[in-house]
């Protein structure tokens, strides 16, 4: 049965977001505070426009043709799952239409209902903001409680998992916090790789039109000798991290 959400964006053929060419459904809402968000236009869940499940699902399914063997639908936000009921339909839609079907999350909720999107998700794409209880608080506005309780929950059902980690200088970027992270993802079964991103203020724009003074204004992106070492660190630890 359609269930009614929040859709904030969607972008056609997106290359970034998992395997292949994909059909990127951003969702509205988000409970995170991330200094470095880069879609602060997402955070509040009354926002968006409202579409249903089914129309979610057939919009997808005509993109079909492009994604070959590869591709397919990534639900990403804001926090896909705090639209759980309604992410999950569309991800149980495109998957029984044999749709690869990948989920971008934070960790943050965890329910019967984010259980059951896990059931039909081919692939989770993990932000993991930070591997220090203290200074995750202080980067999200929250604890990493409930992300660490997700990490176990998805060591016990095996799913695929693309761990995603952004280097932001005097915050994420120090060689003991990296490894830490690396400790905490490395028993994760489906674990395939680790990407480390780069931080960018282009959403600066973004938190000035909301009337919200940036916090990282006066942070530069990291050098690129930096996340060369960074990254030789991740294949040194995970093999098929990146």
């Amino acid at each position: 049965m359609p269930v009614i959400g929040k859709v904030h964006s969607v972008e056609s053929l997106g290359a970034v977001d998992g395997p292949g060419l994909r059909c990127v459904v951003f969702l509205q809402g988000c409970p995170m505070r991330c200094r470095y968000c880069h879609n602060p236009d997402m955070w509040d869940p009354g926002l968006g426009h409202e579409m249903d499940s089914a129309e979610v699902v057939h919009r997808v399914l005509r993109l079909r043709p492009y994604f070959r063997s590869s591709g397919g639908l990534t639900l990403s936000g804001g926090e896909p799952l705090m639209q759980a009921p309604f992410a999950l339909e569309i991800l149980r839609g495109c998957k029984q239409a044999g749709i690869h079907t990948a989920l971008d999350t934070c960790g943050f909720y965890l329910d019967a209902d984010v259980e059951e999107c896990l059931r039909h998700t081919d692939l989770v794409l993990l932000d993991v903001k930070h591997s220090d209880p203290d200074r995750h608080k202080a980067l999200t506005g929250h604890h990493m409680d409930r992300v660490l309780r997700f990490i176990e929950v998805l060591k016990q059902t095996g799913t695929a998992v693309w761990v995603r980690h952004v280097v932001v200088p005097g915050w994420t970027d120090r060689e003991e916090d990296l490894r830490a992270l690396l400790r905490m993802v490395a028993g994760l079964p489906g674990l395939q790789r680790v990407e480390l991103l780069p931080y960018h203020s282009m959403a600066r724009d973004k938190w000035e039109a909301l009337g919200v003074p940036y916090p990282l204004g006066d942070v530069e992106p990291p050098e690129d000798e930096l996340m060369a070492r960074l990254r030789a660190v991740v294949a040194a630890t995970i093999p098929a991290g990146g």
